[in-house]
């Protein structure tokens, strides 16, 4: 892929990020649009869906990102590749999650990642993270009962953030008993979590299960 430029750091809450992504013809996007649904917030240049679709075939997959630059040239690279279950799009998720996923095969979303969010530091900037409340709960309506949701960062601050939000929530239940995952449970890492490893760093995870509400 080729080199794009483009700032670390996007205000989410930025005026010219508050318009929410129109919904999408998934029948065009998808040459099977019932396949199951890998969704990656915060996809970045999409190198790791790219080699999750040549892996699962039998899967759709979407990458939203914020970054629009980013997201041109992952989908030129999907193009090239002339891979059919795979789209990139350029959203603020954390106000178009409801569109875009309203309009999925019923029960389609079977798989959700969130891998090394921009943590923002500060306090006052907690509100720009992108694991909020309002967008727990939003996956809930459309993840599919035994879907999963995969959370992991190397600050171990933003795990603990990004944890916390998805376990109290009656919909998911926490997988394992151990604080934290010690191995990925996916075939594919990052490149974030393949750099922090070889630095010999720690990687903070968790999976979570979508489960029947007791409600």
């Amino acid at each position: 892929m080729a080199a794009v430029r483009v700032r670390q750091h996007v205000n989410p809450l930025g005026k010219k990020y508050q318009t929410p992504a129109s919904p999408q013809d998934w029948e065009k996007i998808y040459a099977k649009p019932n396949q199951p649904l890998h969704l990656d917030i915060g996809c970045a240049k999409g190198q790791f869906l790219v080699n999750m679709s040549k892996i699962e075939p039998n899967w759709n997959f979407l990458g939203l990102e914020i970054r629009e630059p980013l997201v041109v040239e992952a989908n030129k690279l999907r193009s090239e590749l002339g891979f059919t279950n795979l789209h990139y799009l350029f959203c603020n998720v954390n106000n178009s999650l409801r569109s875009l996923l309203s309009c999925l095969p019923l029960g389609s979303l079977q798989r959700v990642t969130i891998q090394f969010p921009d943590p923002w530091f500060k306090t006052r900037h907690a509100k720009r993270r992108v694991v909020q409340p309002e967008l727990v709960a939003e996956l809930a309506s459309y993840l599919a009962v035994g879907g999963v949701v995969f959370l992991q960062s190397d600050m171990e601050f933003v795990a603990v953030e990004m944890r916390d939000r998805f376990a109290a929530h009656p919909a998911y239940q926490k997988v394992g008993t151990e604080e934290w995952l010690s191995q990925n449970p996916l075939p594919v890492p990052t490149e974030r979590e393949i750099g922090t490893q070889k630095k010999g760093e720690p990687v903070y995870r968790a999976l979570f299960e979508r489960v029947r509400s007791c409600e």
